[in-house]
């Protein structure tokens, strides 16, 4: 067994009969926002802008902004009291602090996970925000559980929105969420998969159905009630001639029907791609120069919904 998939030491309620479905038994329908932490939230911001994204809510009592575009949601936190993000923030380049995945049912998805072995996150919300479960991910960061996104979100609790924009900015170059790639320590492929599999349900695919133009590593696809919305995860070990071990997510992966296109429309904007032999744009897919130390994006080639 997974060292990642030990039982906390204390009771568990048992499992609704609600999970019935084995290939999908949290009800995942997708991601509902990737978190950045970030001391630099205008710089961000400004990244962000440039990929198309666009700020439309604020949070009530925190600094934390939402940034949005069609079905993306990106949160930029930069509120130094908030523990979720302590550990991310105690490297100076922004780091994805958390990724939130969408459930059918958060309370009985969340008592699924424990009863799997997750590491279970205490969250202290104040007045009159949402208490939304989460569990722990590499690095420090977070997993949550949302099961509000569709007539009522948790945004309409949490956020405030900004005047004078236009909450759902439409996605440039049809953009949408691919993927996460997670960066993972030295032999360690087995114990995540063993995590992902065993809490959620994700299924490893064959090493010659690859994406993109950086296929290393290995490749999960996650189930979703919604075919469109369904999701990959890439694990990437270290190099042989690389010090850096640390688990964290490395970079978001966006699907878009056209790459070129894409990356033409985002150039306008100002984002500037990688161009060398080993990394270049192409229909398959682009890679974004990194930015602010930390933050990077990838195009794919996808029509909807992580292949």
């Amino acid at each position: 067994m997974s060292d990642l998939l030990l039982q906390p030491d204390h009771a568990r309620e048992p499992l609704q009969a609600s999970f019935s479905d084995e290939a999908n038994p949290v009800g995942l329908d997708g991601v509902e926002f990737i978190e950045y932490a970030t001391a630099s939230p205008q710089a961000l911001g400004h990244v962000l802008e440039m990929m198309g994204f666009r700020p439309v809510a604020r949070h009530r009592s925190r600094e934390v902004l939402l940034y949005r575009q069609g079905g993306l949601n990106i949160v930029v936190n930069a509120h130094d009291a908030d523990p979720s993000v302590g550990a991310a923030l105690g490297r100076e380049a922004p780091a994805i602090g958390a990724v939130a995945l969408r459930v059918r049912d958060a309370r009985s998805a969340y008592r699924w996970v424990l009863e799997r072995g997750g590491w279970e996150v205490p969250t202290h919300p104040e007045a009159m925000e949402l208490n939304i479960p989460a569990i722990h991910g590499p690095g420090g960061s977070r997993i949550y559980l949302v099961d509000r996104w569709r007539e009522f979100s948790i945004y309409d609790v949490d956020f405030v929105p900004i005047p004078s924009v236009d909450p759902r900015p439409p996605a440039v170059a049809g953009q949408h969420f691919f993927g996460v790639v997670q960066y993972i320590g030295p032999g360690r492929s087995y114990d995540w998969i063993e995590f992902y599999r065993e809490l959620f349900g994700l299924e490893v695919i064959p090493d010659e159905q690859r994406f993109g133009i950086l296929p290393s590593g290995k490749l999960l696809r996650a189930p979703s009630v919604d075919p469109d919305s369904r999701f990959m995860l890439q694990l990437i070990e270290p190099g042989l001639d690389v010090d850096d071990g640390r688990e964290r997510f490395q970079r978001i992966g966006l699907g878009v029907p056209d790459v070129l296109a894409a990356v033409k429309a985002l150039r306008a904007l100002g984002m500037e791609f990688v161009e060398t032999e080993a990394a270049h744009t192409e229909r398959r897919g682009a890679l974004t120069k990194t930015y602010l130390g930390g933050v990077v994006f990838e195009l794919v080639h996808s029509e909807r919904g992580g292949a």
